[in-house]
């Protein structure tokens, strides 16, 4: 099934084409990256997806309805999630309280009225703590967390909102070797419950998880197909020995 259709999306800043009739196509159950020097698109290209930035043209499809139209919390609502490479996390507040706050926010009103929602959330939460390798960090500050830890943190709550989409814009920058390794595998165990568009620097971890890779520059779609298709393409060859 094909979850996110793009079809022949243009945005311009003023003069400035960010993206020029990008189209591509993610389906359920599998890791879609996106790669390409800096500044040809991928972070635009996410925030039109998650209604953040607005396209000048082109066509938006999330589960064969468009979405082009709809603001970002409709978005989420329909199960679009979303981790931005800026860590955003609450730091004043355990870890364990980040991931209830985002768990709630798809928990009836009525739970939440009678303060039901933490019992009935606690093992999804103790679940997500325990994959993401936070279980013994769960009572501590998220400010008191290591940056990588603070990724992880932060793609455990966009899951705590259940979405069917997961768009993730370098969730590994800053992180170790080690940390790496773990996100890579984490990431490729999700796509059971989500499929996840990835934007990500690491050529060498982009390509070992992903089902299918997109090459943008300046705006455009060098090439788009499997990992084997596009590191045989002689376009993108040209893009990362000139470009990058």
């Amino acid at each position: 099934m094909t979850l996110l259709q793009i079809a022949s999306l243009t945005k311009r800043f003023g003069a400035l084409t960010a993206l020029q009739d990008v189209s591509l196509a993610t389906e359920a159950g599998t890791i879609h990256g996106l790669i390409g020097p800096n500044g040809s698109g991928k972070s635009t290209l996410m925030k039109c997806i998650v209604g953040d930035v607005e396209p000048t043209s082109g066509e938006i499809l999330f589960e064969e309805k468009p979405i082009s139209q709809q603001s970002t919390t409709e978005r989420a609502r329909r199960g679009i999630g979303v981790k931005f490479q800026i860590t955003s996390v609450f730091e004043t507040l355990s870890v364990y309280d980040n991931i209830l706050l985002a768990a709630q926010s798809h928990a009836r009103l009525a739970t939440l009225a009678l303060s039901r929602s933490r019992g009935a959330l606690a093992d999804e939460i103790d679940d997500l703590l325990d994959q993401f390798k936070l279980w013994e960090r769960r009572d501590e500050q998220a400010a008191d967390l290591s940056h990588g830890e603070q990724q992880w943190l932060e793609i455990a709550m966009a899951l705590a909102r259940r979405p069917r989409l997961l768009l993730l814009d370098e969730p590994t920058a800053g992180m170790s070797l080690p940390e790496r390794a773990h996100t890579g595998a984490l990431l490729r165990s999700l796509i059971s419950s989500c499929a996840i568009v990835i934007v990500e620097h690491d050529l060498s971890f982009i390509r070992d998880i992903s089902d299918r890779l997109t090459v943008l520059d300046r705006g455009r779609v060098v090439k788009s197909g499997t990992v084997g298709e596009v590191q045989d393409s002689s376009e993108v060859k040209e893009v990362y020995l000139t470009r990058v």
